[in-house]
């Protein structure tokens, strides 16, 4: 898959907030850290960092995660902080990992017990992240808005370096988005419920038991059938319980969550979750809606953000378009 539309430009005057990543070369387990504006930044000091011959061109970054070329500022903008790249030079090509993509299913991933090694570092991470780039509330899970919620106005805003008012308003800012959150999942339950009743009245039940009853007994062949190639399979908790015991699950995770959730093979997540293909397929539709939403959200901030500071950079006063009459006498 290839994200491509020409890498956009920086405005003259425009100023772009820097972006933690973590870059390493192909087949290789060593990761440096580093922040960059754009992907022109970025491929400069990844050619730096990893002493790679700028003349190998072309220099390409693509997503350690599923290979995906990152060409487009753009989207480039959009992604979360600490998102690992791959630089390939010349005519080098990706290599998938050993594992399938399926890690964060059978086992929670060695980074993120790293970065999550306790609550503290986690908040922290969180507020580094707010203070790069405002617009990255949208992407964030209800778990870790509630955390930021819950951290003490002062400590936060030590972090932060702002104001106790400031800090204030943020996190007012931060419940709101969790009680929107809430009510989108009540009015999706109420919907739900309504349809049910409708399907009671039009007698439509008990030919859908009938149906289930058939499509349960060709589940269990088909989960006879893959259970015993994927024995072995334990789910990633957090993800897999908002998914089983969340109504709306899409509402309670987080952007990186919801795209693991939307790429993942529906067989292999079928079995984890114990359900039929039809509701596992519906559930990962509704994540990668989510997750396209949030990321249009995110790139409207922006666009706005970029065109008030052009706006802010103008030389002069703006003329008033309604001009005195002088006075005759």
């Amino acid at each position: 898959m290839e994200v491509a539309s020409g890498p956009a430009a920086p405005e003259p005057g425009e100023i772009r907030a820097l972006k933690q990543c973590l870059l390493r070369r192909n087949k290789s387990r060593e990761q440096h850290g580093v922040a960059a504006s754009c992907l022109k930044e970025l491929r400069n000091k990844a050619c730096d960092i990893l002493a790679i011959d700028k003349s190998l061109a072309p220099i390409t970054l693509v997503l350690a995660e599923d290979g995906t070329i990152v060409d487009d500022d753009d989207y480039f903008l959009c992604l979360p902080a600490n998102t690992k790249f791959v630089v390939l030079a010349g005519n080098e090509k990706w290599t998938h990992n050993s594992d399938g993509g399926t890690a964060w299913i059978t086992q929670e991933s060695f980074d993120r017990d790293e970065t999550d090694s306790g609550a503290g570092l986690k908040w922290k991470n969180m507020a580094r992240q707010l203070k790069e780039d405002l617009s990255s509330i949208i992407l964030l899970s209800e778990e870790e808005l509630q955390m930021l919620i819950d951290v003490p106005c002062s400590e936060l805003a030590e972090e932060l370096g702002q104001s106790h008012v400031a800090v204030q308003g943020l996190q007012n800012t931060l419940q709101q988005v969790l009680d929107q959150r809430e009510e989108a999942r009540q009015s999706r339950q109420l919907l739900e419920l309504y349809l049910r009743a409708l399907e009671k009245e039009g007698g439509i039940l008990s030919k859908q038991q009938e149906s289930r009853a058939d499509l349960g007994d060709e589940r269990d062949a088909v989960d006879t059938g893959i259970r015993e190639s994927s024995s072995e399979v334990t789910p990633a908790s957090q993800i897999l319980l908002a998914l089983k015991e969340k109504p709306a699950p899409e509402l309670s995770l987080s952007s990186q969550d919801l795209e693991l959730v939307a790429k993942e093979d529906p067989k292999a997540l079928a079995v984890a979750l114990n359900w039929d293909i039809k509701k596992t397929e519906a559930v990962q539709q509704a994540c990668n809606q989510e997750l396209s939403l949030r990321l249009q959200q995110v790139q409207s901030l922006r666009s706005l953000r970029s065109i008030s500071a052009r706006m802010s950079s103008l030389p002069g006063d703006v003329e008033n378009p309604k001009r005195t009459r002088r006075d005759p006498m």
